[in-house]
């Protein structure tokens, strides 16, 4: 009898706040369909880098003159989040390369698969859109029998990699 109250409780907690089970990490669309950010935990920390681009791209909008030749392709762009005030909301910054700027960002999970993505410029200009969870990774290169071009990072790029490639260091 012992045992079944922690988990009878568990459940009931879960099922009066479902925002406490939402979980934002996995790989999301952006809502003009253009790009896929993959969202991964780095020790408690959200991060979210370009993990396919349906056209190719280079930063060159970057404010670092030695960043405007990189790709586009694994680039982050969701930095360092962290859980705010409210269950299934995250608080950091976000990357926008088609200015080169950053800006304050909230990211809030409406259900399990919408993901609002929000950024600030002078915390009264404000801007957002709503994301969509995939199901499926995208091919991890280049289709030749696609007309669109797409690409994608390998599926395969473990969180231990891209954490490795995005902590301690500015987008």
């Amino acid at each position: 009898m012992r045992i079944w109250l922690p988990a009878l409780l568990a459940a009931l907690l879960g099922a009066a706040n479902p925002a406490w089970a939402l979980d934002p990490t996995g790989e999301w669309q952006v809502e003009d369909g253009r790009a896929h950010i993959r969202i991964v935990d780095c020790g408690g920390t959200l991060w979210g880098v370009v993990s396919w681009e349906k056209i190719a791209g280079r930063d060159i909008h970057n404010p670092d003159e030695t960043k405007r030749s990189r790709p586009t392709l694994g680039m982050p762009v969701l930095l360092n989040m962290k859980p705010g005030d409210d269950p299934g909301q995250w608080e950091g910054d976000i990357y926008n390369a088609q200015n080169g700027r950053t800006y304050d960002a909230s990211i809030e999970m409406h259900d399990n698969d919408t993901l609002h993505v929000e950024g600030c410029a002078l915390a009264v200009l404000c801007g957002g859109e709503d994301w969509k969870r995939l199901v499926q990774a995208q091919p991890a290169q280049t289709d030749p029998g696609n007309s669109a071009g797409t690409t994608g990072a390998p599926a395969s790029a473990a969180t231990a990699d891209i954490c490795a490639g995005v902590t301690g260091r500015p987008h």
